[in-house]
């Protein structure tokens, strides 16, 4: 690991927060300018994480840089540890663009029902600002416990950014999130616990690079595997513990969906790759037959629900079940192209579904807050940019050639089929399956007659327009000249690979009955 002279993660940790208060204690003569001073914050966080990018040595993007470790709790082992690697810096990147979008497409929202710049807002934004600063730590985060902690703290300001600022059924949506959230956590923390007894002890016990390695039992270890990723399979989400997923999506406020499915979902995909590989190695070899089977399931199912859909937000939480089905494909195939493919793929879904959630909470303000889609129909005849914009944002979707998400998925399609052609040939079903969802979508509420109540529906605004611009800019950046972002995530792979203990098939050896050999 290479140390930091400058905290710039911290950094990047502690200016969110203060964002975040001083949003929170604008005096009422101001209030008013919550809305550019959140933006204000967000945007130079941004900025504060490209000169982080710039400190960051790309030829070693497996080793995890800019670290920082200060004893925080000797008594328990527990020590404030942060540093990244390519993926790492990868997501936080990500997430640093989303935020500002999320900020200005909030720029009208009242909290509950979305009717204006009402006083809640620099409510709303000061929690927004707090997730952010949460969501920086816990991709950075070097120690267990802190992981812990910070993984737990996010479910707080999400909480309240469904229950308090939702629809109509937020509560039983914020408390449903919540009930799955917390199982997995305590499972998570009995875990971690365990962990800690199997590991050297002493003042920094917790320490992620203490605890790789370790010798311990096959049963124990396949037991704290288990608590580890039950917890990251219902964050991630995976079926069939994904159901808190549609509800919240359906009834947070669009922002707030978009930086839960968008960015915090991928701690789930993000813990299996950093934490569960590296320290139970030979568990997660013995589970990735299983763990497979779940992937490919939820990639199906979740994409056959979504075309079964009559809610835009339920719709689009569903495609995200099958989206995270692949990125768990790509990582327990085990093949350096697939984990590199999957740690990709979290960074471009958390562009194309984000920039889907934002569309679509444009769609429902022009209906009057409906989200069903057959109170839809003709709007490309009256809103063709808004047309447009829907239909190149799903075709980034359903991984079109040209856009960044075909990249990713292709790289996990390919690592997969190397050690399981029966895994990835059903996986490409729900290739098909994207283009039924996202095509018949764009049929039922774009083209057709237009109905009377819609002729004089306004197309997208000047800040509309720069809400999306940026994600839809980056994909079509990433699609054409992907290798900024991949030479962040390949020497990652192959360092997971090693830790692991497998090693890449030969394309003409890459047989299904290879893989489960080994």
């Amino acid at each position: 690991m290479q140390p930091s002279s400058f905290p710039w993660l911290t950094a990047l940790i502690v200016f969110p927060l203060l964002g975040a208060v001083t949003v929170a204690l604008l005096p009422a003569s101001v209030r008013s300018k919550a809305r550019q001073v959140a933006l204000g914050f967000t945007l130079l966080e941004l900025a504060l994480g490209v000169v982080t990018l710039t400190h960051f040595d790309m030829s070693t993007a497996g080793v995890h840089q800019l670290v920082e470790t200060h004893s925080w709790i000797p008594a328990i082992g527990v020590s404030y540890a942060v540093g990244v690697d390519g993926v790492g810096l990868a997501l936080i990147l990500m997430s640093l663009v989303l935020v500002p979008v999320v900020v200005l497409a909030a720029w009208k929202e009242h909290g509950a029902d979305g009717s204006g710049p009402g006083p809640r807002l620099p409510s709303y934004l000061a929690l927004v600002l707090v997730l952010e600063a949460f969501i920086v730590a816990v991709f950075a985060a070097r120690d267990v416990f802190f992981f812990y902690l910070l993984f737990e703290a996010m479910l707080i300001p999400v909480y309240f950014m469904i229950g308090s600022f939702g629809g109509a059924q937020r509560r039983y949506a914020a408390v449903k999130f919540l009930i799955f959230s917390l199982t997995g956590g305590l499972v998570m923390l009995a875990a971690v616990i365990g962990l800690y007894y199997q590991g050297p002890g002493g003042p920094q016990g917790f320490l992620t690079d203490h605890l790789v390695g370790l010798t311990m039992s096959t049963t124990t270890e396949r037991l704290l595997f288990a608590g580890f990723f039950l917890a990251f399979a219902i964050k991630a989400p995976m079926f069939p513990v994904h159901t808190w997923l549609p509800d919240a999506a359906e009834q947070a406020p669009v922002g707030t969906s978009v930086l839960l499915v968008g960015v915090l979902d991928k701690v789930g995909t993000f813990g299996m790759l950093t934490l569960c590989l590296p320290l139970f190695p030979h568990a997660s070899r013995w589970a990735a037959p299983f763990v497979v089977v779940l992937a490919v399931v939820s990639i199906v199912y979740g994409a056959l629900l979504a075309i079964g859909q009559k809610d835009l937000l339920r719709l689009i939480a569903y495609t995200s079940v099958s989206h995270f089905g692949f990125i768990v494909l790509g990582i327990f195939t085990f093949t350096s192209v697939g984990i590199a493919g999957s740690s990709f793929y979290m960074v471009n879904h958390g562009l194309s579904t984000g920039a889907l959630f934002l569309l679509a909470g444009f769609l429902i303000v022009r209906r009057g807050g409906s989200r069903s889609v057959a109170d839809f129909g003709g709007l490309q005849k009256v809103t063709p940019v808004l047309a447009g914009t829907f239909l190149t944002v799903g075709l980034s979707a359903l991984a079109l050639p040209g856009l960044s998400p075909f990249i990713s998925e292709f790289m996990v399609l390919v690592g997969s089929f190397g050690r399981s052609h029966p895994a990835a040939i059903v996986a490409s079903v729900g290739v098909v399956l994207a283009a039924l969802y996202i095509l018949l979508t764009y049929q039922r509420v774009f083209t057709g007659p237009v109905r009377d109540e819609l002729a004089s529906t306004p197309d997208l605004s000047g800040r509309e327009i720069w809400v999306v611009a940026p994600l839809i800019a980056l994909m079509l950046v990433f699609g054409f000249y992907p290798a900024p972002a991949l030479d962040l995530v390949r020497e990652p792979a192959k360092v997971s690979l090693v830790q692991v203990g497998m090693t890449d098939v030969p394309a003409s050896h890459a047989t299904a009955s290879e893989g489960s050999a080994k």
